[in-house]
């Protein structure tokens, strides 16, 4: 279910100049900000958790998810060389799962490991809660990945479209309406955070088991109908 030469060129496309650009200037403001704020106020774990949770969590990862996710096929479905690819002796599932697995390793690595890195800067894990935000990061580095690279492989518009849910529906919705939190990653994700950190650090609206369950239930979903849209586009370019 991996191929070393998709995977490869879609390192290439992700790591681009432009995209390259985006993805290390998240991470090192979060970083920034907090070597800013840790020499201002000190160390403060209310303070520290606030922060990796309203800027690291709720906007960071989800950014970098639309960028890796969408990013990882999106570009070859619009100029249309996505048909050379498929042209090739590889099975359909094995690309997805192939750009699922780098998508997912570019989301974690420019997220997790800079959550991780400001929650020491911030307050040297006390209460643990740079390695609950990091596992949080993880978590959601999965989710989302399946999920904008679902979007970029039904969409034109994926990136608009992950932005909308990123930025409107994660950071807007699911932190004030009650309903949508239900239906938020970032809350599922910090329904793991919440058992790892401090009691009263990590706050979460949604049970660890139904997390859970709604993690696997959108990784799995997306990437499997992802497959299968690709399968049938595979068909069209073929007729």
């Amino acid at each position: 279910m991996y191929d070393p030469t998709v995977a490869r060129l879609t390192y290439r496309a992700l790591l681009g100049r432009r995209r390259a650009a985006i993805l290390f200037a998240l991470p090192a403001l979060l970083i920034l900000i907090s070597v800013a704020v840790r020499f201002f106020t000190g160390v403060d774990d209310k303070v520290a958790a606030e922060l990796l949770g309203g800027f690291a969590l709720a906007t960071m990862v989800p950014l970098i998810g639309v960028i890796a996710g969408t990013g990882a096929i999106g570009p070859e479905i619009d100029d249309g060389s996505i048909v050379y690819l498929l042209s090739k002796p590889v099975k359909r599932p094995t690309i997805i799962m192939t750009k699922l697995i780098v998508a997912i390793a570019v989301t974690m690595v420019f997220s997790a490991v800079p959550t991780l890195i400001a929650g020491f800067i911030l307050n040297g894990n006390g209460q643990q809660i740079a390695v609950a935000y990091t596992v949080a990061a993880l978590v959601a580095s999965i989710a989302y990945s399946a999920l904008f690279l679902l979007l970029g492989t039904v969409s034109r518009h994926a990136v608009v479209f992950g932005l909308v849910y990123a930025l409107i529906w994660e950071s807007l919705f699911g932190s004030l309406v009650s309903g949508a939190k239900t239906l938020s990653v970032q809350q599922w994700a910090l329904a793991l955070a919440e058992k790892v950190a401090g009691q009263g650090y990590v706050d979460s609206s949604v049970a660890l088991p139904t997390a859970v369950l709604l993690l696997l239930a959108v990784t799995v979903g997306a990437t499997a109908y992802a497959g299968q849209k690709l399968r049938r586009l595979t068909l069209a370019g073929e007729e």
